[in-house]
């Protein structure tokens, strides 16, 4: 279990949490955009959707920096969630027909199996986010 002394200094400069999760999220955003022009099929669907959610979990630690790995990735999984089950009403297609930036960010179309994908974007995030604050915390026992 962590303690709260291993937690505070895992996140201990917010500011610099919050440039790394902003560029991260800049990088992530460009590769689900790059995915979309360079592959086609699964791979672009099921990768955009993997990656839908690791941007979310970028945006939530650029938002909270001192969010556990844990929270982040379930915060991002049921916003991502959420938006898919939205998409069993009319209002995402409605707003896709209207906007590219909607159909981005909403989608139109319920598909079962893209609660799957999210949920694999959620876990790599959890364990790049893990990873990232172990070596904080990590660098910062050594220096006593």
């Amino acid at each position: 279990m962590t303690g709260i002394s291993e937690t505070r200094g895992a996140a201990a400069d917010p500011l610099r949490t919050r440039r790394a999760a902003a560029g991260a999220a800049v990088l992530t955003l460009g590769a689900g955009l790059g995915l979309r022009a360079v592959a086609a099929g699964d791979v672009a669907k099921y990768g955009g959707d993997a990656l839908y959610t690791v941007l979310l979990l970028t945006l939530i630690v650029a938002l909270a920096p001192r969010v556990t790995p844990p929270t982040a990735a379930g915060g991002a999984l049921a916003a991502s969630w959420a938006v898919e089950f939205l998409q069993l009403s009319s209002v995402p297609a409605d707003l896709s027909r209207r906007s590219a930036l909607a159909r981005l960010v909403l989608g139109s179309t319920f598909n079962p199996p893209d609660l799957l994908w999210y949920a694999v974007g959620a876990l790599a995030g959890w364990g790049v986010h893990t990873a990232l604050r172990s070596g904080r915390a990590g660098g910062g026992r050594g220096a006593g």
